[in-house]
């Protein structure tokens, strides 16, 4: 749990892929990505069916950490439009549980086109000054918190690469890891994503270490 600011606002990040904000009570996730492995059942390739299960109990220790009264899903929660109806009926009764036992908003992403749950869909979000949508906009002067690049830091160190999703911030926008079980990651310092973050000064990539807040400098103006 490493506290930090943003925008005016109190936040925390609480562990490697949710944020927390206390002022608001609420739980954020990104990128859900629910029932991916059974969509890649359905096209050849098969791979183990439990991620929405494990993706539902990482959400549920969370709220239980931080005591979220509410949980702001930031897109791309089902993987595909199928996605809600392919739900396996333990993974159904526990989203179910998480569902009536808090305030549960589902913004819409990309990916999104169908069925997201029970809960409130909305495409974005404007709640205490911050906008909340999936996809960072280009230009966007109020600030922001979304998700859709599932960024990754990758750092050389004694030989080796090693990758940990991150946050990426810049003075007004600040980007969510990939939440899900079964979602890989884009790098940090990706032409794209530092895009999406203008107008910057600066872009860093954050994430917790033993209790601490780590800053990697990503990106700064000329």
């Amino acid at each position: 749990m490493v506290p930090f600011s943003f925008a005016g606002q109190e936040l925390v990040l609480a562990g490697p892929r949710a944020l927390y904000w206390p002022a608001e009570q609420a739980l954020l996730v990104a990128d859900l990505h629910l029932e991916k492995a059974s969509y890649f059942a359905r096209h050849g390739q098969l791979l183990p069916p439990y991620d929405s299960r494990e993706t539902l109990e990482r959400i549920a220790v969370a709220i239980r950490e931080t005591g979220a009264r509410r949980v702001l899903c930031l897109g791309d929660n089902f993987h595909d439009v199928d996605g809600a109806a392919r739900l396996e009926p333990h993974a159904a009764g526990m989203l179910a549980a998480l569902v009536r036992a808090t305030d549960w908003v589902w913004i819409t992403g990309n990916h999104d086109q169908g069925v997201v749950g029970e809960g409130a869909a909305l495409p974005e979000l404007e709640l205490a000054g911050l906008v909340l949508r999936h996809e960072a906009v280009t230009g966007e002067a109020r600030p922001e918190l979304s998700g859709h690049w599932h960024p990754r830091l990758r750092v050389n160190a004694r030989g080796r690469t090693v990758a940990r999703p991150c946050w990426v911030r810049s003075e007004r926008k600040l980007v969510l890891p990939a939440f899900g079980a079964l979602t890989g990651g884009m790098d940090a310092a990706d032409p794209a994503i530092i895009a999406a973050l203008q107008p910057a000064s600066v872009v860093d990539a954050l994430l917790p270490a033993k209790g601490r807040l780590v800053q990697y400098p990503l990106w700064r103006a000329a």
